[in-house]
């Protein structure tokens, strides 16, 4: 790439002589080299998941959260650089706000998505500023039910059934095409991302981590909301048996 990319990677807004925006691809760089990000929508609800490593034994556990609230029915999971991320969730609170004080109602699924793809994509067009290194996956209920959309570094925004950006984010695509999420309750599906984070984990290379969890879904009422110890302590049992099964059937 050293060679292509010579003198085209300067400004986000020159193309190489193939077509390619070079930062918008160190972006997506920056994306892989974070904790793996899942976000799961099921029949009652949505559930994100995030593996926040660790880098630092002095830092207070529950700090710097990957998984923020936009709205009280909106949950946004972001994988890459955490101070890119921050600057995301309060753009999605703006847009948020804005909507409710102009049409008196919670903003859709799409209308948020739509939103700020467009607001990443504006930092791919400018010379003056760079692309967002962190990719947002957003999660809430609106009349139309559980909502799943992905925006990646470029601004370019998909809605899904299920998701995954970061660093494992192939082997969680992977596990994730095996579930039958249109069947799968938010509790089940709670358990099953604990499983998979646990499962992209890679022990030997990666730092120790912290596993963030949060729901919107019929049980919370449609609120934004972490879910709760019991459960997660329940889903870490989970995720241990299943790992440890799989590891006999591999023996």
């Amino acid at each position: 790439m050293a060679s292509v990319g010579t003198g085209y990677d300067l400004s986000v807004s020159t193309y190489s002589p193939d077509g390619r925006l070079f930062q918008v691809e160190y972006a997506g760089k920056a994306v892989d080299n974070s904790g793996t990000t899942i976000g799961l929508r099921v029949k009652d609800g949505v559930v994100l998941a995030v593996e926040k490593l660790v880098q630092s034994k002095l830092l207070v556990s529950g700090s710097n959260l990957r998984i923020q609230g936009a709205d009280r029915h909106i949950g946004i999971a972001t994988a890459g650089l955490l101070a890119d991320a921050k600057h995301i969730v309060k753009r999605a609170r703006d847009e948020a706000q804005s909507y409710r004080d102009i049409y008196r109602m919670p903003i859709p699924a799409k209308v948020m998505a739509e939103r700020m793809g467009l607001y990443v994509q504006a930092y791919t067009s400018y010379s003056s500023v760079r692309p967002f290194g962190c990719a947002t996956i957003i999660g809430l209920m609106d009349e139309d039910g559980p909502q799943l959309y992905m925006v990646e570094p470029s601004g370019t925004y998909w809605g899904y059934q299920a998701c995954a950006s970061g660093k494992g984010k192939q082997l969680a695509r992977t596990e994730l095409e095996k579930l039958d999420l249109s069947n799968m309750t938010a509790r089940q599906a709670v358990k099953e991302a604990t499983r998979i984070i646990h499962t992209v984990h890679d022990e030997a290379k990666d730092k120790e981590f912290e596993l963030e969890l949060t729901w919107i879904c019929e049980e919370t009422k449609g609120r934004f909301e972490r879910v709760p110890q019991s459960l997660v302590q329940e889903a870490e049992d989970f995720a241990a048996e299943a790992m440890a099964s799989d590891m006999e059937d591999d023996e």
